[in-house]
């Protein structure tokens, strides 16, 4: 799997890398990616905590972690060179790094959209990332090595496009290789992967109690099934439980940081503020000291020509 962050609608896109056509669930702002072969669309979620309540979130990463199965190949950050980097996209890294612990940054690739625009005012990404470079995007790139793939959105080019997304696809197998081949994968892929083998086993004893039934009581049968399902739902909750303390601690991790952020510009406000007034000050006493100078001269002046 590879996950794809669309940077307008805070959504994961699932890319299996094992199938040979796409689907349509791409969002529109990153519709270059239909191209790609090898590539197919099969979810999406919503990732952001501002935006969606926890407990949306927490549904929606249990399913997406299903369809991942063996675990994430790389991590797509999908940026635009036509915004400017927000508070929002920065909390997007540290609520994976919450969910999937911090080496996930170790599968991701930042790809820019917007090449065609840059064009037009004949500028380099590197030129863009020059003077629109916030500190947070610097430390982004840093931590993914500067894996960077600039996309255009208008261009019809199929040589171009193809060469893009080839530059996309080659820093996957970058990633994978340096990764030892391994997908990622974390406490909650293993614990739903033994889900599924639990599953497994379980659907295989219904299977036998299937063929079996007949000998079996009305109250034995249920007892049976109340059981297995039982069983199950003590799986899924163990993993419900999981992402939800996860997501509790993102949501507190986000929260503190706002409030520090918060914090640090109210106190950046008030040091302006003082050191405007101190400026103010400063400069209404030099401008009075400059008014007496003057005066003294003016009467210095006067009191030599009285003399003369």
């Amino acid at each position: 799997m590879v996950f794809l962050v669309d940077e307008l609608r805070m959504k994961l896109i699932f890319l299996s890398l094992f199938s040979v056509f796409l689907l349509a669930q791409i969002p529109k702002s990153v519709e270059f990616i239909r191209d790609v072969e090898n590539i197919i669309v099969s979810a999406s979620l919503e990732i952001s905590l501002r935006l969606y309540g926890p407990e949306y979130v927490r549904k929606e990463i249990v399913k997406c972690i299903d369809l991942a199965k063996d675990g994430i190949h790389a991590v797509i950050l999908v940026l635009s060179v036509r915004t400017r980097f927000t508070e929002e996209q920065e909390t997007i890294l540290k609520t994976l790094q919450s969910l999937f612990g911090s080496k996930i940054v170790d599968y991701m690739i930042v790809v820019f959209t917007g090449g065609d625009d840059l064009e037009e005012t004949e500028e380099s990404l590197g030129d863009y990332l020059g003077r629109e470079c916030p500190k947070a995007l610097e430390e982004i790139l840093g931590l993914c090595e500067n894996r960077v793939v600039l996309f255009d959105n208008k261009t019809k080019d199929e040589g171009k496009r193809s060469g893009q997304v080839q530059e996309l696809l080659s820093f996957v197998n970058i990633v994978l290789s340096r990764n030892g081949g391994r997908p990622y994968t974390n406490e909650l892929f293993e614990l739903f992967t033994e889900l599924k083998k639990r599953a497994k086993e379980l659907h295989k004893q219904q299977r036998k109690f299937d063929s079996l039934k007949e000998e079996y009581s009305e109250d034995a049968k249920l007892e049976f099934e109340k059981q297995m399902k039982q069983t199950y739902d003590d799986q899924l909750n163990r993993i419900t439980e999981m992402v939800e303390s996860k997501l509790s601690e993102a949501t507190m991790k986000l929260k503190q940081q706002l409030d520090e952020e918060q914090a640090a510009r109210l106190e950046a406000e008030e040091k302006a503020m003082f050191a405007q007034r101190r400026s103010d000050e400063e400069i209404r006493r030099l401008r009075e000291n400059l008014e007496k100078a003057h005066e003294e001269l003016r009467k210095q002046s006067e009191g030599r020509c009285a003399i003369l």
